[in-house]
């Protein structure tokens, strides 16, 4: 290959051959392997050889060729715990870690509640101790660990350093990547959990067909995370989607109402929210009423956002999904009536994993080649 000096060549070569490995389900033959990756068998073959000895790959039984005479053939499969990744979010009660191979498929989780959210050290480094209970939980050592992303509130921009957070002064300016560096020694990232729960929802949820997506969360917690063309859109300083600052659109007109508490933190309060849906499916007037107020007050929402960025999707998330039955029909109605555009409207697949998937999304896209090397550019 021209421009290129055996090394290099090789390295791209070695990029080639795991990135055909990585989408393959299944274990995969020599041959197959050489043909999905556009290389020779024999290149292909050393390639396999190395990446066997250095844990990469593994060479399943071989598998006699049928009507044969000639060798057994050989398989490999990409052992995608060889290496693994922290995806970690941090609320106001609680931080939540899982660990993950690089295929993005969870090994293992933590969950342990925080004594002091607006203390950010002591936050940190209990969030940095369920970070190693994950890798305890998913069979894995801290030698294994390539790099972790952290999913947070508020406005956090592209460096992954908190901007501004409503009623928790003491976090602006917290570099959130240089902080859990420092507890473990790793690549860390950060965004805002909503981006993060948006990311996710286009990766493995319900935003699969779309690219310019919105996240929704409204009601005891409220904010939007934004994908155009299929990246998060942060805008200044991380600020794109934080409506909870919004004073006009009255976003916390609702947050202290049961109705609304189906996004609480605290999970007493999830469960009035819960009793108040359970009575409306039941035939209470009251309690649908109730809804249906709260239906029209994101509906007014959401019709701003259908006038300005316009997005082919919108998914409601953050717990609203357990609603879902009967949110979405009265919100499609309402906006209907109010002539907005006509964009898709679904409740988020992944639950409260939305997050904690985004961010290992997050890490995949910020670690692809330090994880299976370079990309070959395209002639």
């Amino acid at each position: 290959m021209p421009g290129h000096d055996p090394q290099s060549l090789r390295r791209l070569n070695t990029s080639v051959t795991l990135r055909a490995l990585a989408v393959e389900s299944e274990p995969i033959g020599m041959s197959a392997l050489a043909e999905s990756a556009g290389l020779s068998r024999r290149t292909v073959e050393l390639i396999l050889d190395s990446l066997v000895e250095t844990g990469w790959v593994t060479e399943l039984d071989r598998v006699p060729t049928t009507g044969s005479a000639g060798r057994p053939s050989r398989r490999f499969e990409l052992r995608a715990q060889h290496s693994v990744l922290a995806a970690l979010r941090v609320s106001t009660l609680e931080a939540s870690a899982v660990v993950a191979d690089v295929r993005g498929n969870i090994l293992g989780r933590a969950t342990r509640a925080l004594p002091d959210y607006y203390d950010p050290a002591s936050s940190l480094d209990l969030a940095a101790a369920i970070v190693r209970e994950a890798l305890a939980a998913a069979g894995a050592s801290i030698e294994q660990l390539k790099a972790g992303a952290i999913a947070a509130g508020g406005a956090i921009d592209e460096n992954g350093v908190v901007r501004r957070l409503v009623h928790a002064e003491r976090w602006v300016g917290v570099d959130l990547p240089g902080e859990m560096a420092a507890r473990i020694g790793v690549e860390w990232f950060a965004d805002n959990d909503a981006n993060l729960g948006a990311l996710a929802e286009r990766w493995r949820g319900a935003a699969g067909h779309h690219e310019n997506v919105v996240w929704a969360i409204f009601g005891n917690r409220s904010g939007l995370g934004i994908l155009i063309r299929g990246a998060v859109y942060r805008g200044f300083q991380g600020a794109a989607g934080e409506i909870v600052e919004a004073v006009p659109l009255a976003v916390e007109s609702f947050d202290q109402r049961p109705v609304a508490f189906l996004t609480s933190p605290v999970a007493e309060e999830r469960r009035m929210a819960h009793a108040l849906f359970d009575s409306a499916r039941g035939g209470d007037v009251a309690a649908a009423a109730e809804i249906d107020a709260f239906a029209i007050h994101i509906s007014d929402i959401l019709a701003t956002v259908s006038w300005t960025i316009a997005p082919s999707l919108i998914v409601l998330g953050g717990g609203l999904e357990d609603g879902a039955d009967l949110l979405l029909p009265r919100i499609q109605r309402a906006m209907r009536e109010a002539r907005t555009p006509d964009i898709e409207l679904l409740a988020s697949s992944l639950g409260a994993d939305g997050p904690l998937v985004g961010a290992l999304r997050l890490v995949l896209d910020r670690m692809d080649a330090q994880l299976f090397g370079p990309v070959l550019p395209k002639p």
